[in-house]
Formats: structure tokens, sequence, C-alpha cells
């Protein structure tokens, strides 16, 4: 990796979940020295086995990253077991949706602390200790596609993605004379994870991720690639793609397709009591992947495929 002399200091921000906790056994899997960051101690220990089940070394640090005290606990936790920082990956975040006018302001507000203060927090002590060490060390923040664009009904969210995005640009402009140090943005597309089963909702309506959906381990295996050869952006799915183009070619145009198409993929009809989902507290799923895959390809299933016992009632009609 890049020529680290052994195996590289990873630490991993919202390892507990999603993208992740998919970073974390990826680099596992490559015999990284793994620090895996999260609110929930319990959940972290659960990663950690599964790195060392694949042959890494791990420890875990539960931490809220709005504290940004507990940053540099992280920083003394990777410190004291493997001495140095390599590689420091920002994937936590939370999400919350519903109409502007109906958000309550200390929700709003916490999805800006955690999404970009969070990634503030750790870009500072990162940055911090790749000075330490020789100006050394690779920085990876993890955006979105709506880090580009709008979408309806999750406006903090999204802020806090162009907000990591800009932000990160301006370190690497910053950090431009330093060629030892590397600062990196992921994009990826809508991703197969848990943060649309515990989002805070105040819509009405049951949430869900919009289509098509990539799997938490694609973007896993791009940051990875990051590590070995660092690059600025990195967008990540073929959707995500076309749609940069097109936000190129005919911003306007894509703006409102989103707007009228986005809370239809976004919302199933069924009802929805309000809630702060994982905002202000950990909670469950811990799993790498929500189930997004398998619940668009079920429906895809259904809508092109005859009801079986329709055909029968056909075939039998015929034989009759």
């Amino acid at each position: 990796m890049i020529g680290w002399p052994n195996a590289p200091a990873v630490v991993i921000t919202g390892a507990s979940s999603g993208i992740g906790r998919a970073t974390a056994l990826a680099f596992a899997a490559r015999k990284a020295r793994v620090v895996l960051v999260g609110r929930e101690a319990t959940a972290l220990e659960v990663v950690v086995r599964a790195c060392q089940e694949r042959g890494a070394e791990a420890v875990a640090c539960p931490a809220d990253l709005t504290d940004h005290a507990a940053v540099e606990r992280i920083r003394d936790t990777a410190i004291a077991a493997y001495g140095r920082i390599d590689i420091w990956v920002s994937c936590a975040a939370v999400l919350l949706v519903g109409r502007f006018e109906d958000l309550p302001p200390d929700a709003f507000r916490r999805v800006v602390e955690t999404n970009f203060l969070g990634c503030v927090n750790g870009s500072r002590v990162a940055l911090s200790q790749f000075r330490t060490q020789g100006d050394r060390g690779i920085l990876i923040n993890t955006s979105s596609l709506l880090g580009m664009m709008g979408e309806p009904l999750a406006s903090p969210y999204v802020a806090t993605k162009f907000a990591v995005r800009g932000f990160t640009a301006c370190l690497r402009q910053e950090f431009e004379h330093v060629p030892g140090i590397h600062i990196c943005l992921v994009m990826p597309w809508a991703v197969d994870t848990p943060i649309y089963n515990k989002l805070g909702n105040v819509f009405g309506r049951r949430a869900r991720s919009i289509l098509p959906v990539i799997a938490a381990e694609r973007v896993a295996q791009t940051i990875v690639s990051l590590s070995e050869r660092p690059r600025r952006e990195v967008i990540v799915g073929a959707s995500a793609y076309m749609v940069s183009v097109a936000l190129k070619l005919a911003p306007m145009l894509v703006e409102r397709i989103v707007a009228r198409a986005a809370p239809a993929l976004q919302f199933e009809g069924d009802h929805e009591s309000p809630t702060t989902g994982n905002l202000f507290a950990p909670t469950g799923p811990y799993s790498v992947a929500g189930g997004w895959k398998r619940y668009w390809t079920d429906r895809a299933s259904r809508f092109f495929r005859p009801d079986l016992r329709e055909i029968i009632k056909k075939y039998r009609r015929h034989l009759n």
C-alpha cells in the first residue's frame, strides 16, 4: 500500500455498520492494523473479532465524533496500539428525512454535527498526526453523489455532503505543497447499508433506499484502492457517473427530474410515525448491508414476472 514499510495503521470511523464496517473488513483482509470507531462498544467488538479472524490486528475505540476531545482519544488509542496513523477513513454518517419546514432544529443540527463536524474533527486530528510523523499519511473522507446535487426531503444530509466535499477540496489546496500527505474524497451512489433502517424520519411515510443500489463492499474496495493509489475524488457506481455527467450538461433538467422522482423512490406508501432514529443514540442493525438490494430485486421480480397462480389458472383454462 503506497510503499508502507509495514502493515499500515488505519483509523476507520463509522466502523460498526455499513460502509465503515465493510471498509474495516476489506483492510483486515489485507492485514492492515485497524482502529475501529463508532458509538456502540458492543457492535465494535463484533467487528474487531471479524477483523482478527481475517488475520489482522484490530482495536475498538468507542467515540462520538461530535466531541473533539473524544476524537483526540482516537489518536491516543491508535498511537498506543500501533505507534502511528497511516490512513484515516471518515465514514460515519446519520440521515434525517422530511420537509425542511417540519424538521426539528435539534435534529437538523445533529446531522450537521455528526456528518460534517465529525469529519472536520477527524480530519484535524489525522492531519495533525500526519505532520508529527514526517508529513506522511492519507486522509479519505466520504461524501456522496448528493455532494453534487440536491434531493428533496433530505436537506440536512445533502447539505453535509456538499460541505464535506468543499471542505476536503480546501484541505487538498492547503496541503498541495506537502507531497507525502494525500487527501481523497469518495462519492458513492446510493449504497445498501442500514442507514435507511435507522434514520430520523418526520415525513410520515416509511423510507427506503433509492435504486439502483450498490453494495457497501464496492465502496470499501474503492477506499482501499485509494490507500494504494491516492486520487483527489472518486465517484462510485455507474449511475453516479451518468448523473454527474448529466449535471454538467443539463443541471436544471436533472434538478427537476430529481425533485419529482426522488420522493417516489425514497418512500413507501406505508405510514411511519415520527422518529429520531439513531441521531442522538446508537441503534442497530449493525450489519454491512441493509437488505435494500434484495428489497428492490424482489419488487422487480414481482413486477416483471406474472404471478405463478395466474399462470396455472390460465393453463387449466386452456386444457379445458
